[in-house]
């Protein structure tokens, strides 16, 4: 509006216009530099409806760093797009999306070497080390979990022979490796690496991770859910906070609720079966980690309220962590609650193990030689066996330094309460009658 005001009493008038403000069209912010750091877990700030404010634009950054505001100015949701994510085209324009650039995850810093010091002589120089330009998958395929963890790092960033250093658009490519390097690590107890390398990746649950369906209109997470899974427990080791893990489950489980319910409403019974099976994995998860936690007044409550389907893997693993909890009992109603069937043979290994803790070792003997004439050669059925048999003949009143040793030593390999079972073992010990054997044993004996 312009305003008019007199000047010197005259009737001359002088005309002052109202300056109007230009705006600098909003630029979408390009991906990470290579020297770009990748710890700070990032939390995009949601734009504001309020279309009248046009934010100035922002430097080049990582997408999981996102700038503290410093403006109350709310942020125009047309012209300020979440980092990291491409722009999205105006209406009726035929421009193509921009696929999301995940070249962040490529550098090489985020690695951390593996050395061969820990590999014992006999295996370093052996002639079944496998040749540095072996595919990926026939090393999987043949246990080479340490050259396989190194090959997948190669391929990522591009410093191995073959093949190729993925697209950095190609998240499916991307992921895949990532999730095998992950979990080789953990399987040669290297989880400590995985856990440090594992926060390159920030916060999951941004929307920079998130993509749209054109067709659908629904949106879907661009990482795989194996991958999503195993980021909660090394994230949750990696920050030395194991209650993140619950809190990053209980995430993971509202999503699979809201997907299940999809399936159900359009009738799509494998997609169901699936998220139903997501969901149960994840209440057992929880009460893992809870169970880790110390937590056993806790993860009993939960496991108690835990409804999982009727036999299965669900049921096994339900039964296990009752065992190491200590409630033989429940962990038996796991696996005899289905009526009108066999049972299986995970069933069988569950109730054998089950004999074991309440000390019933013939039994416990009985079972697993019915298992091994089932399939000879299994090492958890033999190695069980084993335990058994030597804890019988402590139960027969056996206590020589050469029996003590070598079912303490048995304890340090099945299990990672060696030490609480070894002085369980001594009072066994202890309230024996006395021998002239030697009734009195030293902590050299138990290896405590």
């Amino acid at each position: 509006m312009d305003q008019t005001q007199p000047e010197d009493g005259k009737g001359h008038k002088r005309t002052r216009s109202a300056v109007k403000a230009t705006s600098q069209p909003s630029t979408t912010i390009p991906p990470p530099s290579s020297s770009s750091t990748t710890t700070t877990t990032p939390a995009p700030t949601p734009p504001s409806p309020n279309p009248q404010f046009i934010p100035q634009p922002t430097p080049r950054m990582h997408p999981s760093h996102t700038p503290r505001a410093t403006s109350p100015l709310p942020r125009s949701p047309a012209l300020s797009p979440t980092p990291g994510t491409p722009r999205r085209p105006p209406p009726g324009s035929t421009a193509p999306f921009r696929p999301k650039d995940f070249s962040f995850l490529l550098r090489p810093e985020i690695f951390h070497p593996l050395t061969p010091l820990n590999i014992p002589p006999a295996f370093r120089n052996s002639t079944k080390q496998p040749p540095p330009e072996t595919p990926l998958p026939e090393l999987l395929e043949k246990g080479h979990f340490r050259a396989a963890a190194i090959s997948a790092v190669q391929t990522l960033t591009g410093t191995g022979r073959t093949p190729q250093q993925p697209d950095p658009s190609d998240h499916v490519r991307i992921f895949d490796l990532l999730y095998t390097r992950w979990a080789c690590l953990t399987l040669i107890n290297s989880t400590d690496l995985a856990a440090q390398e594992v926060k390159a990746l920030g916060d999951l649950n941004s929307a920079f991770y998130l993509s749209e369906d054109p067709t659908s209109g629904k949106t879907h997470h661009l990482v795989p859910w194996g991958l999503r899974v195993l980021n909660v427990r090394l994230q949750a080791i990696g920050f030395g906070d194991l209650r993140r893990a619950v809190m990053s489950y209980y995430e993971l489980a509202r999503e699979a609720r809201v997907r299940l319910g999809e399936a159900m409403g359009e009738h799509d019974n494998s997609s169901r079966e699936l998220w139903r099976e997501r969901l149960e994995d994840l209440g057992v998860r929880v009460a893992g980690v809870l169970v880790e936690m110390g937590d056993v007044k806790g993860a009993g409550a939960y496991l108690r309220g835990l409804k999982v389907g009727d036999g299965g893997k669900m049921e096994m693993m339900r039964a296990l962590l009752w065992l190491r909890l200590g409630d033989v009992d429940a962990a038996r109603g796991c696996v005899m609650n289905g009526e009108g069937r066999g049972v299986t043979r995970g069933e069988k290994v569950v109730l054998a193990l089950c004999d074991m803790a309440d000390g019933e070792y013939e039994e416990a003997v009985a079972k697993w030689r019915e298992l091994e004439e089932e399939e000879e050669g299994d090492e958890m059925v033999m190695v069980n066996l084993a335990v058994s048999l030597l804890e019988g003949m402590v139960d027969a009143g056996r206590s020589s330094h050469t029996l003590l040793f070598n079912l303490t030593t048995m304890y340090e390999l099945c299990t990672e309460r060696a030490r609480s079972l070894k002085v369980r073992l001594s009072e066994k010990v202890a309230a024996m009658e006395e021998t002239n054997d030697g009734w009195e044993k030293t902590n050299a004996d138990f290896k405590l």
